[in-house]
């Protein structure tokens, strides 16, 4: 029939190609710091799980600056 829907491929003419890896983003697990909250965050499985404010937490001092260090977002 001539009314029936096309499937356009919106990528075909761009010349981008898009990798198998481009669909699976980064799930977040652990602690991080969060920045703009000035927060120790954790994450499981990419949802936000709980939150520890970073002043007066009573958590490792070694391990604070560490998260700070290599895990903020």
């Amino acid at each position: 029939m001539k009314d029936d829907p096309e499937q356009l491929d919106l990528f075909e003419w761009s010349g981008v190609q898009v990798s198998a890896t481009a669909d699976k983003a980064e799930v977040l697990n652990g602690m991080y710091n969060e920045r703009a909250t000035g927060r120790f965050v954790s994450f499981v499985l990419g949802r936000r799980h709980y939150e520890i404010p970073a002043k007066g937490c009573g958590l490792n001092r070694e391990w604070q600056i560490r998260t700070k260090r290599e895990r903020s977002i």
